[in-house]
This record gives C-alpha cells, structure tokens and sequence, in this order.
C-alpha cells in the first residue's frame, strides 16, 4: 500500500490537525512549519513573530485508495477561508496565510484544478497560495495533536469546535467511525 503526503497551511495548525485527523484514510498528521526565509529550524516563537516568513501548516500522511488528494484539498478548501489574505478568524499574519505546498507537478496541476472547480461557491477570490513544498520543520510536541490534548482549553472550544461541526455537517461520509 503506498502512502502519500499533502502539505496544506490554512491558519492555525490546531485547527487543521483537528479536521484532517477526522477523516477516513488519513493515518497520521502532523503540525510544522514550512515556507520561509529564514535558514534553520524556526520556533514557535519566531513563527508567530511573522519574520520568519514561514506558515503553520501540516503534513498529511493518507492512503489514496481510501480517500484521493483531490478529495483531502476539497475538504481543506471548505473547512477554512481561502479568500482571506495572511488571516483566519482573529489569527493574522503571514504565518497563517493559506498555502498549498506541492511535492511534484501532478499536484501542482491538481491543486489548482481544485481551487478553480471551488471558487464558484466563494463570494471573494480565493487567495491560497499554490507552492512548491520547501522543506518541511516539524513544530514542537506541545502542537501535536493539540486539540485532543487541550479540548478544555478557550481556542479549542471558540476557534477549533466550530470548524469540527461545519466538517461533521458537510463530510459525514468521510469521517472516521
């Protein structure tokens, strides 16, 4: 069985660790940073600065013979606002612009296949940067799986909740049982 990896920033990485984790075919996510221009492994802290040029993103390891990369970028299109430039929700800032970054020429193509087919049913322009994918930094043990250990927490509930319910509404046939 072969696995594949897609590599998608769309604002906070919590909140996108938390959907892609929903979802049937995907085994494992993980929460870094890619992007920048800055040399060597960035912190969080730098990250969050918005100097370092680098996004929050996550790397999603799936299994295309259960869900295509096609169908893991549309639900990553309509789980957060591609229309909004460096900003989702109260976020702002080049590290939580939304970003595709792509390992190859196919999903260069695939990528904005989708974003075409998806910008009908938003009023604005999508603004989702297609990328190729620079190397990837892996962000600290206290981000992964951040929302299943800290669902008490006010982000988790205010911020990361709600994106979770839109996902269960729209793609109940696609979520882990």
């Amino acid at each position: 069985m072969t696995k594949q990896i897609a590599t998608l920033g769309g604002g906070c990485f919590w909140c996108t660790e938390a959907i892609f984790n929903q979802i049937k075919g995907v085994e494992k996510v993980v929460s870094g940073y890619a992007g920048g221009n800055v040399p060597g492994h960035p912190t969080y802290r730098e990250i969050c600065s918005g100097l370092t040029g680098h996004a929050e993103v996550i790397q999603v390891t799936f299994n295309p013979e259960e869900i295509t990369y096609e169908e893991l970028l549309i639900i990553f299109m309509t789980t957060h606002d591609p229309t909004t430039l460096n900003k989702q929700g109260a976020d702002v800032g080049t590290q939580y612009r939304s970003v595709i970054f792509f390992q190859n020429e196919q999903e260069e193509i695939i990528a904005n296949k989708i974003i075409e087919e998806v910008q009908p049913y938003f009023e604005s322009a999508i603004v989702t940067e297609v990328s190729k994918l620079p190397v990837f930094y892996l962000a600290g043990n206290d981000h992964q799986n951040y929302y299943e250990n800290n669902k008490e927490q006010g982000y988790c509930n205010f911020v990361i909740v709600p994106k979770l319910n839109k996902l269960r509404k729209m793609y109940a046939d696609k979520l882990k049982a």
